[in-house]
């Protein structure tokens, strides 16, 4: 039996690494998709139980939409410029482009448009195309969380629609598929460009300032605030079920972040983890702290949300910042998270039943402010073509911080820009909100036709025969 080469063996372990590559990364992308189960909890936790069915059917309608808009324009869009792994960027390799001061700034894919042809639909492909999937997924859920109890479901289908095929895949192929903002650093000198290792900016930014466009412009839930200037606290229907969803988001999370290496053989990916889990806990700890301290009661709501703001701000930072930098960063994200929900219910009066404007708009650009601050240099060789490691204004390097502000500044006017023409839009085509009459009685029956909670085993008058001995 001859004995193999030195190429084949060397072939046969490029082949098995790249097959642990594209598992890791897929198990990650099952751990995302996973997340939205904690989004549905949330959210239909922290609104009131005759919109119970709505809610959780809006999680359900934008994860479909998404995916099918995605699939067909949304992620040729983002990865068709060539921002693919597992050699799918030989065949996602069509960016288009315009020159400005004799630099080169791409713009948007233009390749892998449906997954065609069907030769280029590999396996590399594939697992490029799940991964950035449910990353647009969580995107194009978080507004529903702001709109919740009066968002009409028709004006919910068309708007995700554009946010999955337009909205958020322009903006994250700026970031991650070789766009503008990636070439900060080859074309200004400013770090490595916008970087984000995981989605603060690309999906957390995109999502809560989509998130505050739409409460906005929709606006308040009726009786939120009475005519003489007071606010009116609509209380949860189940904490219960928002803990239990928080939970779910922070083991999700370990996907979303620990996946973004999207290579098994780099274990850096523990360090993520770890930082995540650090970042996760300290936003807990810290809104407990400060709700406890400022009204003397740690409302578990203030908690879950305090968790998640400090898991949206790792998010960006995770894969390059220190374990103390990591507690800092979570728990910062959560304090901010917490005064700007309050900043945006009583000063600008904006309706968001579940606090997404904040703890992931405001988080976000946070996240990425930290990147710009605390990131320690001793990862990102090369990322986005520049030598060396990634690292912030305290380790040496004004520019990627310039490089985040840059971003976080081009996600609020492209996406606030956008989102806000394509919801009114939507509005002038189908209207964007129910009736008073059906945000009164809730939205279960008349969108739904089905109530989340009912005890009764059909319509009034009716009964059910009764089986004669046999």
């Amino acid at each position: 039996m001859t004995e193999p080469t030195v190429a084949e063996l060397a072939k046969r372990l490029a082949e098995t690494q790249a097959a642990l590559d594209i598992v890791w990364t897929m198990v990650a992308g099952f751990l995302v998709m996973f997340m939205l189960a904690g989004f549905a909890l949330v959210e239909t936790g922290l609104t009131r139980a005759k919109n119970a069915a709505h809610t959780m059917g809006m999680n359900l309608l934008a994860y479909a939409v998404g995916v099918t808009g995605f699939a067909a324009l949304g992620f040729g869009l983002e990865m068709g410029g060539g921002g693919g792994a597992f050699g799918a960027q030989t065949l996602l390799n069509e960016e288009f482009t315009i020159s400005l001061f004799g630099k080169s700034f791409g713009l948007f894919g233009m390749s892998g448009f449906g997954l065609q042809p069907l030769s280029a639909y590999t396996p590399g492909v594939a697992a490029t195309f799940l991964f950035a999937t449910v990353f647009m997924s969580v995107a194009v859920t978080i507004p529903t969380g702001a709109a919740a109890e009066r968002w009409k479901l028709t004006s919910l289908v068309l708007f995700s629609l554009v946010m999955s095929t337009l909205v958020f895949p322009v903006y994250a192929n700026w970031v991650w598929g070789g766009g503008w903002l990636s070439q900060l650093g080859s074309n200004f000198g400013l770090g490595h460009g916008h970087v984000d290792f995981a989605g603060s900016s690309a999906v957390h930014l995109t999502g809560g300032v989509t998130a505050l466009v739409v409460a906005r412009q929709l606006g308040p839930r009726l009786g939120k605030y009475l005519p003489d200037g007071r606010i009116r606290v609509i209380a949860p229907q189940s904490i219960p079920q928002v803990v239990l969803g928080t939970f779910i988001l922070g083991f999700g999370w370990f996907g979303f972040n620990a996946g973004s290496t999207r290579s098994a053989m780099d274990i850096r990916l523990a360090v993520v983890a770890a930082n995540t889990m650090l970042a996760g806990a300290a936003g807990a700890f810290a809104a407990y702290v400060y709700v406890k301290t400022r009204w003397g009661r740690a409302d578990p709501s203030w908690l879950a949300n305090g968790m998640l703001a400090g898991l949206v701000a790792i998010t960006a930072s995770c894969a390059f910042v220190s374990a103390w930098a990591a507690v800092l960063v979570g728990a910062t994200g959560s304090i901010l998270a917490i005064v700007a929900t309050a900043f945006i219910e009583v000063r600008l009066r904006i309706d968001d039943p579940v606090g997404a404007s904040a703890v992931h708009g405001v988080s976000g650009a946070w996240g990425v402010l930290a990147l710009g601050l605390f990131a320690n240099g001793t990862y990102g060789e090369g990322l986005n073509g520049i030598a060396g490691g990634v690292t912030g204004l305290f380790y040496g390097d004004g520019g990627q911080l310039v490089a985040s502000v840059v971003g976080i500044l081009a996600n609020i006017a492209f996406v606030a820009g956008a989102a806000s023409l394509a919801f009114w839009l939507v509005g002038k085509a189908v209207g964007n909100r129910v009736s008073a009459e059906e945000e009164v009685a809730g939205l279960d029956l008349s969108e739904m036709g089905v109530q989340a909670y009912s005890a009764d085993p059909g319509p009034a008058g009716t009964a059910v025969p009764a089986k004669k001995p046999a």
